[in-house]
């Protein structure tokens, strides 16, 4: 496996050359844990888009806007996305990254940040829900939660925007 490979080195197993000791500081553990009350409240409105949709090849387009406010009394920076998108075909996609639409925005107390994205699913609905990992200025590191809600295509009828609780 490459986890033995490396420890052998480039020559395999019988190689005559010796390592020398790893003089690097150890790396210190880092624990992120959920918290009880996020410090950010997630705001999503999902938005159906017909016009870049296609029922007959089975794509269909979301967009989703999502507003992040800090509801703590620390500023605190957005780092990374998790999302877990499923459809009811049964296909399920999982999206990490760095930031959000290219950013990772830093917010004092009582500051919001609202940006859009959008995906596509195989089928006409679904659902998506996540976190995002946050960092604050005191080094204190958090999963905010995303709460679940539902991609329907809006096929004839009225926009649906539901939130699941």
């Amino acid at each position: 496996d490459g986890g033995r490979d490396a420890e052998r080195g480039a020559h395999g197993p019988h190689s005559r050359s010796r390592r020398k000791p790893d003089k690097r500081p150890a790396l210190a553990s880092v624990t992120i844990r959920p918290m009880s009350h996020s410090p950010f409240s997630v705001q999503v409105e999902p938005r159906y888009l017909a016009d870049q949709s296609s029922a007959k090849d089975n794509i269909y387009t979301f967009s989703y806007t999502v507003t992040i406010t800090n509801t703590g009394p620390v500023s605190a920076q957005l780092i990374a996305r998790h999302w877990l998108i499923n459809d009811a075909s049964g296909h399920s996609q999982e999206v990490k990254g760095l930031g959000v639409i290219g950013q990772q925005p830093l917010l004092a107390p009582g500051e919001t940040f609202r940006y859009t994205s959008g995906c596509r699913l195989q089928a006409s609905s679904g659902t998506m829900h996540g976190s995002y990992f946050v960092v604050t200025e005191e080094g204190e590191r958090f999963d905010v939660p995303i709460p679940m809600f539902v991609l329907e295509a809006d096929i004839g009828g009225a926009p649906v925007s539901r939130v699941l609780h």
